[in-house]
C-alpha cells in the first residue's frame, strides 16, 4: 500500500485554475496534490541579443521555490546573491518542453517569460510546474490573438510532465515526497498530447533497474500524461 493509500497507477488530485494572476497574459494555478506552483505568463516585446533579426520569438522560463515551500524554511536564492544547479536545470526543462511544441516563427519577435513560483511542495514540483506552464502560455497565447498580434497558430500540442517510480519493487505513478525519498528508481517524464517524449530523466537511487522496469514506468507515464492532456483541454475549453 502506497503512503497515499493510492492505487498505483492512481494521480494525486490534479487542479488547473487559470487567470489567477492579475496583471499576467496567462497564468495557472496548478495542483498535484500537496505541490502547489503558481505560473505566470509574461509577454515582452524584446528578445535576447542573440535572437535579434532572425524573424523568430523565444519562450523561457524561470523557477523558484518560496522559503515556506517545506517543511523548514529554505534561503531565498536571491539573497545569496546565486541561483542553485537544481533550479538552473529545472527552469531550462521547462523551457524547454514548452518550445518543443512551440513555432517560434510564428510568435514573432517577442519573448514569452513563463515564472513557475513553488508555493507549498510534496513532490514532483518540477512536472507540475511543466503541465501548468503549458495552461499559462496558452492563455498568454490567446490573449495575443484576441489583439491580432498573431498571424498563425503558436502551440503545435499540448505539453506535460508526470514523475514515477519504483517503490519496494513495485512501479508507481506521480510520486510525493514520501515515496520520492524512499524510492529505489525516480523518473519523471515529458511528452507532448500526441504521446511523443520531450525528456526522460531517470536514476536508480537505490537499486539498478531492468529495461522490463523501465518500459513499466515509461506506461505508466503515459497513463498519466493522457490523464493530464485531457485536464488540460478542459482548463483552456
Amino acid at each position: 500500500m502506497r503512503p497515499s493509500r493510492r492505487e498505483p497507477d492512481e494521480l494525486r488530485p490534479v487542479s488547473l485554475e487559470r487567470g489567477v494572476v492579475k496583471y499576467a497574459e496567462g497564468s495557472c494555478l496548478v495542483k498535484f496534490g500537496d505541490t502547489h506552483v503558481l505560473v505566470a505568463a509574461s509577454l515582452e516585446e524584446r528578445l535576447p541579443p542573440w535572437l535579434k533579426g532572425q524573424g523568430r520569438g523565444w519562450i523561457t522560463a524561470e523557477y523558484g521555490m518560496l522559503p515556506r515551500a517545506t517543511s523548514e524554511r529554505t534561503r531565498r536564492e536571491a539573497s545569496s546573491g546565486k541561483q542553485q544547479g537544481r533550479t538552473i536545470e529545472i527552469q531550462r526543462l521547462i523551457g524547454r518542453s514548452l518550445r518543443s511544441v512551440a513555432d517560434l516563427q510564428a510568435l514573432g519577435e517577442r519573448q514569452i517569460t513563463v515564472d513557475c513560483d513553488v508555493i507549498q511542495a510534496d513532490g514532483g514540483t518540477r512536472t507540475a510546474a511543466i503541465t501548468g506552464a503549458w495552461v499559462a502560455l496558452s492563455d498568454c497565447l490567446t490573449w495575443m490573438k484576441a489583439r491580432e498580434m498573431l498571424r498563425a497558430p503558436v502551440l503545435r500540442d499540448h505539453i506535460a510532465a508526470i514523475s514515477c517510480g519504483i517503490c519496494n519493487g513495485t512501479p508507481v505513478l506521480d510520486l510525493d515526497y514520501a515515496e520520492d525519498s524512499e524510492a529505489d528508481t525516480d523518473a519523471n517524464f515529458v511528452m507532448t498530447g500526441a504521446g511523443n517524449i520531450v525528456e526522460i530523466q531517470g536514476t536508480a537511487e537505490k537499486t539498478p533497474f531492468t529495461e522490463a522496469q523501465f518500459l513499466a514506468l515509461l506506461a505508466l507515464a503515459r497513463k498519466g500524461i493522457d490523464r493530464l492532456v485531457s485536464l488540460q483541454k478542459m482548463a483552456v475549453m
